[in-house]
């Protein structure tokens, strides 16, 4: 049986994921730019040490019910340390900040640089206890807020014959 993100709404979670989708806040007076959005943080990383939290609001702990299951979680974080109207304007970057890399656009890459400063991670999951999420390791750091979490489930969140340009997977590029 193939599992697509279709056939898991047209199940049990179909009325959850359509009261989850209504919640969402649009400002109706966004004007030439389209809505406006508002999200609430669902918790905040926590990084001591060698350890790494997922440290969950309380009033979005019940969320967690199962997530224990899953090995792996992908982990979408706000860049809140990189949030200034500039920042919001640079479309093209040199991915990983190095010049030999090409100029390329951020939707491209996973530059921090983007109009709209959302992270993602996928992280292996240590442990799940209240309304903490032990994680091994998270690209992120202290204090940065959680938007929300999803179990990783290799039949939807992976791909077959991915492509990737030379920068990314190293190989050089031929002479020119």
């Amino acid at each position: 049986m193939t599992i697509t993100r279709r056939s898991v709404l047209s199940g049990t979670c179909a009325a959850v994921a359509g009261a989850a989708a209504n919640s969402v806040l649009a400002d109706d007076d966004a004007g030439q730019d389209g809505p406006t959005f508002h999200m609430t943080p669902i918790g905040r990383v926590e990084i001591s040490g060698s350890s790494k939290v997922l440290r969950i609001e309380p009033k979005f702990q019940p969320g967690l019910l199962g997530l224990d299951g899953y090995s792996h979680v992908v982990v979408l974080y706000w860049f809140d340390r990189n949030d200034t109207p500039a920042k919001r304007q640079v479309l093209q970057v040199h991915p990983r900040g190095n010049k030999k890399n090409p100029l390329t656009g951020v939707f491209a890459c996973r530059s921090p640089f983007r109009p709209n400063l959302i992270a993602l991670t996928v992280c292996r999951i240590l442990a799940v206890e209240g309304g903490a999420v032990k994680v091994e390791n998270i690209d992120a750091f202290d204090k940065t807020p959680i938007l929300d979490l999803k179990p990783y489930i290799p039949a939807i969140d992976s791909a077959e014959q991915v492509r990737m340009p030379d920068w990314v997977t190293g190989k050089k590029e031929p002479p020119k």
